[in-house]
């Protein structure tokens, strides 16, 4: 009975689908309308939304957006009737020729011959669409919509082709959603990553190196943190860590099979006569080095880690600060294993997913992805090691949703996603169970029978990898990370010049302690000095005037809660100390 309930509301993920793509249709409807020159593209729902693309000789301004939403409110109040109906290729061509829609016609003549050709009428206007849709504009809640955006985009997403303009618009059943909605994205720009990297001195993008970010001192401190923490843990998992080359033959990657199934994302160059591709995953390298001594089952599970940097070209239109980049460090592993330690690993690496991802406040939703059309090995192999990661987590009384068909080629996959403080995800982590590529690297370890037998092996990651990592928690955060990562955790603000020398005195006697400080000695009033360290989000302020330097005490303020009072130096660097050694979140 829940279920029914659920089944016409944004529970339920296909009516929230439906509900925006009948949105696109009356965004379509209203643009007609007002500007019937328009000539019409695509307009599909999409993970938030949908869009609308048009051929437009204007722009489409914030001042006509307006418009068309107004519009757009007149036609759900018109609760004007969805109909189907479908039309022969030869007078759906007809149909779309005297519309004035050459975008439908393209469409309809790509469409293979024994395609159904449906058309969806609302009013006086008709779309060609495959749906499905609601049964009536009067279902959409008229005040609940909102046009978000307007950017350009490629028809077909051919840069050949027509520049398009594409609207974007989100709506939702009641006017409180779409409020709460505009307020999150509203939040979300105040974290945008790309402008609190700059604030904060984090990172850089330039124009000679687009999709290859420029770390800043903060940004480096930040990032060595977040690595240290990431070999302190492996280390307590039982990991050894490996660096294998950046560059290396297209034999190894013909036989890895990188070569014929991701050569486009590849960079390639040709050293002495021989073609060589830049890494874009460090797996064949962990092979090689797998094979650089022979092996016992007593050795296995071998856990191997490697942070290695990585290469891969994206579409420059792709790119997005750090979370889509072309070269990041990917914090990857390896483990080597005989068939029957596979669940164990797997449960053994959840764990570790969980202690990382709840140090930083993240939870996490799993999605195991299975065997994509483009795959090597069997469909037999591949149902099995689908199954083990199936048992693993169930046993572990953990839930999965099914991805079909978006393993890996070599293998299927458990995906984790994790959920930020505004409740957006984020793919991180992933375990790949993978017995292929041991299959052509020939890779053995002797058996306890004393034969030679092929081990299994999962390629994973925690963090994804570091550049995209330090974006997401960036955001997560508000830039205002714990004292454990932020790249200055003690701000030390003397009153008057007469307290210089013992701030200088403070700030040594803390760094002796371990922790990362500063010291403003600018000719500022204090109250500035305290803004501005509160707008660099250090996690403490230390203000020193006459009486504290007199009483050997500091008085402390705390970035989220204010004033903490004077105590001693030893009293602060307790508490710091504390903070820092378990991670605390504030």
């Amino acid at each position: 009975m829940a279920e029914e309930n659920n089944q016409y509301t944004f529970e339920n993920p296909e009516y929230r689908k439906t509900y925006w793509h009948t949105c696109s249709h009356i965004l379509a409807q209203a643009v007609k309308r007002l500007y019937p020159e328009v000539k019409l593209a695509i307009g599909p729902s999409i993970d938030e939304g949908f869009y609308y693309d048009m051929d437009s000789p204007f722009p489409f301004t914030p001042e006509i957006l307006e418009q068309i939403e107004a519009e757009m409110r007149k036609i759900c109040k018109e609760k004007l009737k969805l109909e189907r109906f479908e039309l022969p290729r030869a007078e759906a061509i007809k149909f779309m020729e005297e519309k004035g829609e050459p975008f439908k016609v393209e469409l309809i003549n790509d469409l293979p011959e024994d395609a159904h050709i449906s058309f969806y009428k609302q009013g006086e206007f008709t779309d060609l669409c495959a749906g499905p849709h609601l049964d009536s504009t009067g279902r959409v809640k008229g005040n609940a919509i909102k046009l978000t955006a307007c950017n350009a985009a490629y028809w077909r997403g051919d840069s050949n082709r027509e520049t398009l303009q594409r609207i974007y618009g989100i709506a939702f059943p009641k006017k409180e959603e779409l409020d709460a909605y505009l307020q999150r994205i509203e939040e979300a720009k105040k974290r945008d990553h790309r402008k609190l990297g700059k604030e904060l001195g984090l990172f850089t993008l330039m124009d000679e190196g687009p999709g290859f970010p420029f770390f800043l001192p903060n940004g480096m401190v930040l990032r060595n943190t977040l690595i240290d923490y990431w070999r302190q843990i492996h280390k307590k998992y039982g990991y050894v860590e490996i660096s294998t080359p950046m560059m290396l033959n297209r034999q190894l990657w013909e036989r890895s099979g990188h070569w014929d199934h991701y050569k486009n994302n590849m960079y390639t160059t040709v050293i002495d006569g021989e073609d060589f591709a830049i890494k874009p995953m460090n797996c064949p390298g962990g092979m090689l080095v797998y094979k650089t001594e022979p092996h016992s089952y007593r050795d296995l599970p071998l856990r191997v880690g490697e942070l290695g940097l990585v290469h891969r070209h994206e579409l420059s239109g792709a790119l997005h600060g750090l979370f889509r980049v072309r070269c990041f460090t990917q914090d990857d592993a390896h483990v080597f294993m005989t068939r029957e330690q596979m669940k164990d690993v797997i449960q053994e690496t959840v764990r570790l997913f969980d202690e990382v991802y709840s140090t930083f406040g993240l939870n996490y939703t799993i999605e195991l992805s299975t065997m994509p059309e483009d795959h090597i090995g069997t469909v037999e192999e591949w149902e099995r090691n689908q199954d083990i990661l199936k048992n693993a987590i169930t046993d572990m009384g953990k839930e999965f949703v099914i991805n079909e068909g978006d393993g890996a080629f070599y293998g299927p996959k458990l995906d984790f996603h994790l959920a930020d403080s505004l409740g957006r995800t984020w793919q991180c982590g992933t375990i790949q169970l993978d017995s292929q590529l041991p299959e052509r690297f020939e890779l053995e370890y002797t058996g306890a029978d004393g034969e030679k037998h092929r081990p299994v092996m999962i390629h994973r990651v925690v963090l994804g990898s570091i550049e995209r990592f330090i974006g997401v928690i960036t955001e997560h955060f508000a830039g205002a990370f714990p004292a454990w990562l932020a790249p200055v955790q003690v701000s030390i603000l003397p009153i008057t010049d007469r307290t210089a020398q013992y701030a200088d005195e403070v700030k040594a006697l803390l760094e002796k302690a371990g922790f990362r400080v500063e010291v403003d000695h600018r000719n500022e009033k204090i109250g500035k000095k305290i803004r501005e360290a509160q707008l660099k989000k250090v996690p403490y302020m230390l203000v020193l005037g006459d009486k504290e330097a007199e009483a050997a005490t500091v008085a402390v303020r705390n970035r989220a809660g204010g004033d903490q009072g004077a105590m001693s130096l030893d009293e602060f660097i307790n508490i710091l100390r504390e903070e820092v050694e378990q991670k605390i979140i504030r």
